[in-house]
């Protein structure tokens, strides 16, 4: 496991979103959506990784329900970004047992993003598929329940000997 555990004001994992395309207003203290959320840095300090979950009730998108991957910036190391995405999704499950029916989507704006033939060439290489666009045209894509990696969890996680203490999902 290449992704340790964060949070949504973490300074190092602030320093790496002020640099991502969707950063709203950097040098803010936090840089997560409201809501649920699951934060993961990597162990070299080079990558930071968001899933949020937000509320289905609260969501515009055509998606409700799902974990939306709101962040993933990688700014270098070893690893390839589609084994980075793996990791990231196996530990989201670990923190969130319950995968939800709609899986995981994320949201790439193609002209915010290094040219490539395929925007978001690293998640169709760790098994998301492409889904359309969104309203606003970025393109969509999305990991099925059953195509996402086993459950593990990050560096630095808790594990309890009495059971599962992971009560937030589904609220």
């Amino acid at each position: 496991m290449i992704w340790r555990l964060s949070h949504r004001a973490a300074p190092d994992a602030v320093q790496i979103a002020d640099r991502h395309y969707n950063r709203q207003k950097p040098g803010t203290p936090q840089f997560v959506p409201p809501g649920r959320c699951f934060v993961l840095v990597s162990l070299d300090g080079l990558a930071l990784w968001v899933t949020s979950w937000p509320f289905a009730r609260f969501v515009k998108h055509r998606w409700p329900g799902a974990w939306v991957n709101s962040l993933f910036r990688r700014e270098g190391g070893a690893m390839r970004a589609s084994a980075m995405i793996k990791e990231a999704v196996a530990a989201t499950r670990w923190r969130w047992p319950s995968v939800p029916d709609l899986g995981m989507v994320s949201f790439i704006d193609a002209d915010k993003v290094k040219h490539k033939r395929d925007p978001g060439r690293c998640y169709i290489r760790a098994g998301f598929e492409y889904d359309g666009e969104t309203v606003g045209g970025l393109v969509a894509v999305r990991m099925k329940p059953e195509s996402m990696p086993d459950p593990c969890p990050p560096v630095g996680a808790e594990l309890s000997l009495f059971g599962d203490e992971r009560k937030d999902e589904g609220r």
